[in-house]
């Protein structure tokens, strides 16, 4: 079973507080989360935030700037109302974007018609976020061969029970089906083990050993009937950089790149 990794469930701080969340995340239904993980107050933690929808949609995101998010493009469907959501002193901040911009060579609907895409999107804000925020240091390249080892990390729900706003990341290996990816990173799970991203995850960081941000998930599967767990896809960053650079330039903001 493929899956794209956004999915209908509840985020439980404190029902996010308000009316408007009620109609950003519907009922919880069963999801998964990073599958193998723990929680994660690492630099990545600092440098990921929640992307929510209408319709139930929940996603991460990598923070590139103070005012602007980089997440996966099925995470900013346009024909969907989209808030930023992070918890500032027990109490949920929802953040309407100022803009938004998907990849131009993104396909909605390219697993189905197997094509290529690149499943990118640049949200912007309308105000910063809080310095306990770090953007996070983006990849230049060489990306990881087979056989490295990245961390996967999200915000995804825990088991059936609704997202409950921690950061959780595993690591896994980094294979290569059909040789180095130009435009995908693909990770597998170690052997014998069910590892990698699920439902609540898109859109956020695939990490390097230095630390640096390589690629933004996008899609996984699993083995037989589970949905996740057995290979995470990812789309690797340094090739894209002159898009990133192009977008946040033009609103006045840049990102950080090793």
């Amino acid at each position: 079973m493929r899956n794209r990794l956004s999915h209908c469930f509840g985020v439980d701080h404190r029902r996010l507080a308000s009316a408007l969340v009620l109609a950003l995340v519907l009922t919880p239904a069963p999801a998964r989360a990073i599958i193998g993980g723990a929680i994660d107050n690492g630099p990545a933690s600092a440098a990921t935030i929640m992307v929510l929808g209408s319709g139930g949609a929940v996603c991460s995101g990598v923070v590139v700037s103070p005012r602007a998010v980089l997440t996966a493009a099925h995470c900013a469907d346009p024909t969907r109302e989209h808030r930023v959501h992070y918890m500032e002193n027990g109490q949920p901040v929802l953040l309407t974007p100022a803009a938004s911009v998907t990849h131009p060579e993104y396909v909605k609907d390219a697993i189905r018609q197997r094509r290529q895409s690149v499943d990118l999107a640049l949200v912007k804000l309308a105000q910063p976020l809080p310095s306990r925020f770090a953007p996070a240091p983006l990849s230049v390249g060489p990306q990881p061969r087979a056989g490295a080892t990245v961390s996967v990390g999200g915000y995804g729900s825990v088991g059936r029970q609704p997202a409950d706003g921690r950061f959780r990341s595993v690591a896994a290996p980094v294979v290569e089906p059909w040789g180095p990816g130009k435009i995908l990173l693909w990770i597998g799970a170690p052997k014998g083990k069910s590892a990698g991203a699920c439902a609540g995850d898109s859109g956020g960081p695939i990490t390097a050993a230095d630390g640096e941000i390589v690629a933004v998930t996008s899609w996984s599967k699993g083995a037989g009937s589970t949905p996740c767990g057995q290979t995470t896809q990812g789309v690797l960053l340094a090739p894209q950089r002159n898009w990133i650079d192009e977008t946040l330039a033009g609103w006045g903001l840049s990102a950080g790149w090793r």
